[in-house]
């Protein structure tokens, strides 16, 4: 029998959003994933406990190669990507800015997954992007990678709708899942002579930086729907939060209701079996999950059956 010529792939990536893509690639019986590389242990929680990232442990489990540079970019990385020969690079939210000396060396292409259609929203954050935009579509780009941000030719795309009422983490689970095809069509298409890459509309190109932790402060001026997409697309981090009486809220669920408020926004107008009702600049949202010093996301029932309100309390 004839060996098979594997597909020699290196992989990159750090958080859940990888992992399915690792997934894919490590079951085809072509491929050979030479090398998973990862960021390194960090202290999460309360504890600070040292945590691996969730790529490490999907790695571990299947038995791969694991390295984890506080910088990859320097003599000896590159030496050590390099001595493994390489076809593809497979990078998938790894986190770190690949120099123009590790880009060259695969002996194919080094392949990015990215979470948005580029050129719309390059950067780290294109998923939070396009729920707070209350964009109707979203989808995944694999494209090869360049030195400029998410610049580089595109290969494949695929696309979904977003529905009104998912959150961040909704959408990031589906585009995981669609990155996962999407890499294996792409690797095969370029195996086959069938896909040839094609330059981004750089000049319409927009960008979807980092978020902060402060990022998450909702606007109660917003519209209704704007101030709910921008509850979802802060779920599950950094979370949308507010304040009332110097107390900070974090508000996990809400819906936008049509009525008009008369009141200033921010300002609670309504609270019942369905939960807190507030003015926005247009229209109202009904807060249905919340959270209060308590620690524990509850509904805002519960919520109120703990911590009265008075009507016309406002949020800052």
């Amino acid at each position: 029998m004839t060996p098979i010529n594997k597909t020699r792939i290196i992989f990159m990536g750090t958080p859940d959003f990888a992992v399915p893509p690792l997934h894919a690639l490590a079951a085809r019986h072509d491929f050979t994933i030479c090398l998973v590389v990862t960021q390194p242990d960090r202290p999460k929680g309360r504890g600070r406990k040292l945590t691996p990232p969730p790529v490490k442990k999907a790695a571990m489990a299947l038995g791969l190669d694991i390295f984890q540079p506080e910088k990859l970019n320097t003599d000896a990385a590159v030496e050590h990507l390099a001595a493994l020969a390489p076809d593809y690079f497979v990078v998938a939210a790894y986190g770190q800015i690949l120099s123009r000396r590790i880009l060259d060396i695969p002996t194919i292409y080094p392949v990015n997954i990215h979470a948005s259609l580029l050129p719309r929203y390059r950067g780290a954050a294109p998923i939070q992007a396009a729920i707070r935009n209350m964009d109707k579509t979203s989808g995944v780009t694999t494209m090869v990678m360049a030195k400029d941000l998410d610049a580089g030719d595109i290969l494949l795309k695929a696309t979904t709708p977003i529905h009104p009422d998912e959150t961040a983490q909704d959408l990031h689970d589906r585009l995981s899942a669609m990155g996962a095809d999407l890499i294996l069509d792409t690797i095969d298409q370029i195996t086959n002579n069938s896909l040839t890459p094609t330059p981004q509309d750089h000049e319409n190109a927009s960008y979807a930086p980092m978020l902060k932790k402060e990022d998450g402060r909702i606007d109660w001026t917003l519209s209704n729907r704007e101030v709910v997409a921008h509850i979802n697309a802060m779920n599950p981090w950094p979370g949308a939060f507010t304040h009332m009486s110097g107390n900070r809220l974090k508000i996990f669920t809400a819906v936008p209701k049509e009525n008009t408020a008369g009141s200033s926004p921010g300002t609670v107008c309504g609270m019942d079996s369905q939960g807190i009702h507030v003015a926005t600049g247009s229209g109202i949202v009904i807060i249905l999950e919340l959270m209060g010093a308590s620690g524990k996301r509850i509904s805002a029932d519960a919520f109120l059956r703990g911590h009265p309100m008075d009507m016309s309390a406002r949020f800052a």
